[in-house]
């Protein structure tokens, strides 16, 4: 059985988990999210909290069980403050501006990157390189800013690149004259 899974989920007031067979819904003031979950476990809402339980001693039962204490835990967390990554572009030249529903960055290729931003998510882009990206689907944020990041990854040598704003570039030391 998982330890994070036997803890309960705190619900907070304005928020509302309801749950019904193979679906889990929480709404609060940001929003409203959705959630499917297995046979395996067993979610109760008492009061103001909470709890998933595994059906059986299963070893599916047992590896779904923290997985969706957590996820519920997320959804919750997401509805009331909402979930966001920053990621910090570096290099000359390179930059980022978002025009309407676009993201429009300049990486150092010949042609400039549109990425279109999803539904649920809000995106912002500061002078100074650094691309916000906010909202209540945790999972929705780190895949975007995964996709961002793809795009053209920091390079040891120099550092130029798209990384995470807590992200640390081990920097690599250059080719030198033989003598």
């Amino acid at each position: 059985m998982s330890k994070l899974g036997k803890l309960p989920v705190a619900i907070p007031a304005g928020v509302t988990v309801t749950v019904a067979p193979g679906l889990v819904t929480v709404k609060g003031p940001k929003g409203e999210l959705k959630q499917d979950y297995t046979n395996n476990v067993k979610i109760e809402v008492k009061e103001n909290e909470a709890v998933v339980t595994p059906v059986d001693g299963s070893k599916a039962a047992n590896a779904a069980h923290g997985l969706y204490r957590n996820l519920l835990k997320n959804m919750v967390v997401g509805v009331t403050t909402g979930f966001s990554k920053t990621l910090v572009i570096t290099g000359v030249g390179y930059r980022a501006e978002v025009k309407g529903k676009e993201l429009v960055m300049n990486l150092g290729y010949s042609n400039e990157f549109i990425a279109l931003i999803p539904e649920g998510l809000t995106v912002t882009a500061d002078g100074q390189g650094k691309i916000t990206v906010a909202g209540i689907d945790k999972q929705q944020v780190g895949e975007f800013s995964a996709q961002i990041r793809k795009l053209r990854k920091p390079e040891p040598y120099k550092g130029k690149g798209i990384r995470y704003e807590t992200e640390v570039i081990r920097r690599k030391v250059g080719k030198t004259g033989v003598k």
